[in-house]
């Protein structure tokens, strides 16, 4: 079979979009498929016959990120030069906007993602009388295609409610051959500051406004007081990160990280601080919990699928049980250690194989009913 995906973000951009996707599209490869994937150009690209790059613009206020320009002309050419059996568009940007319209002129199946909720982020930014029309702008998106892919039972139930006419659960993994307690780094952690017996509080993602970063700060600040000797780390970037340097000079802010590097960043972590109200998923909470590392966040997205209170983690309901929890197990190191053990055993369940298998599947039904009717016209 022969596939198409659309994404404005893709490696080596570090997001939890752009590793979903590509992950998806190498998996549909290494299961023999033609995958086409249309995306805007990046520095150093060079030819690639497997993608389509257009032009991209900088995204405000996010440094290093890009939307596509939209491409219906070069999209019609391809895609009538070498039709694919269905579309994944990932993204709601203009490429995205422009794929979404040229596929359905074309006649192809159409698979949408909604990864990001817009509507959420737009208070973080001060824009939260747009609210509604984001979530509108998203629905008239989403209901044109034939399916839009969700990561969690509680958004298929949240957009089945708002109108959103054709969602599917499409369950998200972790590699826990990448995320493991093993790499844990002695070395890493000296060069944090930490003795062996130190305490790492570790935030992976983002380093924005969305992320409610301050909670973060907060709690850190009070697990302090009973740990002292504890240092607060920060792997990603973003448009917070020198004011928070700023404020917080002891802070430790390790950059962006990938592959094994973020492995090592995760494992060698005590407590995983992850405050964000925000998320679709949140890979990096699978990610931490594959590492064995005791982990803090709210119950929603990726915790309220995996994160059980009390049992492999703490999922909390509001900003003074994130604060109280963070307090709990800083100061309890038997009790940390047994809610990271029990973590990595439960995602030692989840298979990124899987996930493919399923991606897989959706996307030959879709192939197949359209194939259908044309038959039957």
């Amino acid at each position: 079979m022969r596939y198409a995906i659309v994404t404005e973000t893709y490696p080596p951009e570090v997001n939890g979009v752009a590793l979903t996707v590509q992950g998806l599209e190498l998996g549909l490869r290494a299961l023999g498929h033609q995958v086409d994937v249309v995306r805007p150009r990046q520095a150093g690209d060079g030819h690639d016959d497997d993608a389509l790059l257009v032009r991209g613009a900088a995204l405000p206020r996010y440094p290093g990120l890009k939307f596509g320009l939209p491409a219906p002309r070069r999209l019609a050419r391809l895609w009538q030069a070498a039709p694919p059996d269905a579309v994944y568009i990932a993204t709601e940007g203009p490429l995205g906007w422009s794929a979404l319209r040229t596929a359905r002129r074309l006649g192809i199946p159409i698979a949408t993602g909604l990864h990001t909720r817009f509507d959420e982020y737009l208070p973080q930014y001060g824009a939260a009388w747009l609210q509604s029309t984001a979530l509108r702008w998203m629905r008239r998106f989403h209901n044109q295609a034939d399916a839009t892919l969700v990561p969690t039972r509680e958004l298929l139930g949240f957009l089945a409610e708002q109108g959103f006419a054709r969602a599917r659960l499409l369950a998200r993994a972790v590699d826990n051959r990448q995320f493991e307690p093993q790499r844990r780094d002695a070395h890493l952690r000296r060069e944090w500051g930490l003795q062996a017996d130190g305490c790492a509080a570790l935030y992976v993602g983002r380093i924005a406004s969305e992320k409610n970063l301050p909670l973060a700060v907060r709690a850190f600040r009070q697990l302090q007081q009973v740990r002292p000797e504890a240092r607060f780390v920060w792997v990603g970037d973003g448009p917070m990160r020198e004011r928070l340097a700023q404020e917080n000079p002891d802070f430790i802010f390790c950059g962006v990280q990938r592959g094994d590097a973020l492995a090592r960043h995760f494992a060698s972590g005590d407590l995983f601080l992850f405050p964000s109200r925000s998320e679709t998923f949140g890979n990096v909470t699978l990610e931490a919990m594959a590492s064995g590392v005791a982990t803090v966040a709210f119950d929603y997205g990726a915790a309220r699928e995996y994160l059980r209170d009390g049992v492999n983690g703490a999922a909390v309901a509001d900003d003074e049980a994130f604060v109280a929890a963070a307090v709990r197990l800083a100061g309890d190191d038997a009790l940390r250690r047994q809610l990271g053990e029990a973590a990595r055993a439960a995602m030692q369940q989840l298979r990124p194989e899987q996930v493919v298998a399923d991606f897989e599947a959706l996307l030959c039904e879709l192939a197949y009913s359209r194939r259908s009717h044309v038959d039957a016209a």
